[in-house]
């Protein structure tokens, strides 16, 4: 099971990913507990990826699934990206599809 930390703020969910990898191994119960909690909260979120320092196809397209799962007008923020995780966001260009926040988490 994916190691998550939300904190609900007045205005965001504020995420904390635990997991040092996002990959084949946990992408689909990553994705399904994600989905559920950003759903079930309907705020803005902030996700700190600090910890994360590997992510394969399978994490990006758990990503991109929660990404989708948002109404357009909640933004999705990914903060503290890893030096390896980023160049898989700008290598599939999905940087332009996610908001990439401060290098340093909130």
């Amino acid at each position: 099971m994916p190691t998550l930390t939300v904190t609900e703020t007045e205005d965001q969910l504020i995420i904390t990913v635990e997991d040092a990898r996002i990959d084949a191994a946990i992408a689909t119960r990553f994705k399904d507990r994600l989905r559920e909690i950003v759903l079930r909260v309907r705020k803005p979120v902030r996700m700190d990826m600090r910890h994360v320092d590997f992510m394969d196809s399978s994490g990006l397209g758990a990503m991109i699934a929660v990404r989708k799962a948002l109404p357009e007008s909640l933004p999705l923020v990914l903060d503290g990206l890893t030096p390896n995780v980023e160049r898989v966001f700008r290598l599939t260009r999905m940087d332009s599809v996610f908001q990439i926040g401060s290098a340093s988490a909130p």
